[in-house]
């Protein structure tokens, strides 16, 4: 059987590679948490809560949940809108 190996024993550039590996899984995570919190409930494809456990699975959840559970959400203003003329 294979001996674990210790964080002293990987080479600078291993180590790097984890750090940015859990750098952009937690980044994932969070950004994916605070999308879902915070959009409607009527842009959500499916539970809330399911997709919160869902997201907790490693990089494979957030991207899930950004490609199938999040509707594209409609524009709220158009360009008419931002164009305005004064009055």
């Amino acid at each position: 059987m294979m001996q674990r190996k210790k964080w002293s024993d990987l080479t600078t550039r291993q180590q790097t590679a984890v750090c940015i590996g859990a750098s952009v899984q937690i980044s994932l995570l969070v950004t994916a948490l605070w999308d879902m919190w915070h959009r409607p409930a009527e842009e959500i494809n499916g539970d809330r809560r399911l997709w919160t456990l869902a997201s907790f699975v490693n990089f494979v959840g957030p991207l899930a949940y950004f490609a199938f559970g999040a509707r594209v959400a409609a524009r709220r203003t158009t360009r008419r809108h931002l164009f305005r003329p004064p009055r």
